[in-house]
């Protein structure tokens, strides 16, 4: 179960957000339900690019074992 302040990273594109799959985001709030996320995704330097209402099965659990990876947003 994803919790508040988990980090999430992002099973599908978001064009109108200028998210991609594999984008690593912070759940910023749970909705009780649980099957609604906020997900805040920032940049490197921590300037929010969105924060986004997802599904729950939009996002998974980042792993431990995994390695995080840099991308230019251009002039999103």
């Amino acid at each position: 179960m994803v919790k508040e302040l988990d980090t999430v990273v992002l099973k599908r594109n978001l064009v109108e957000h200028g998210l991609e799959r594999g984008d690593v985001g912070t759940v910023v709030h749970r909705y009780r339900t649980g099957e609604a996320l906020e997900v805040e995704f920032v940049t490197g330097e921590g300037e929010t690019v969105a924060v986004v209402t997802l599904d729950a099965e939009d996002v998974r659990p980042m792993h431990s074992k995994e390695v995080l990876h840099a991308r230019d947003l251009g002039s999103v």
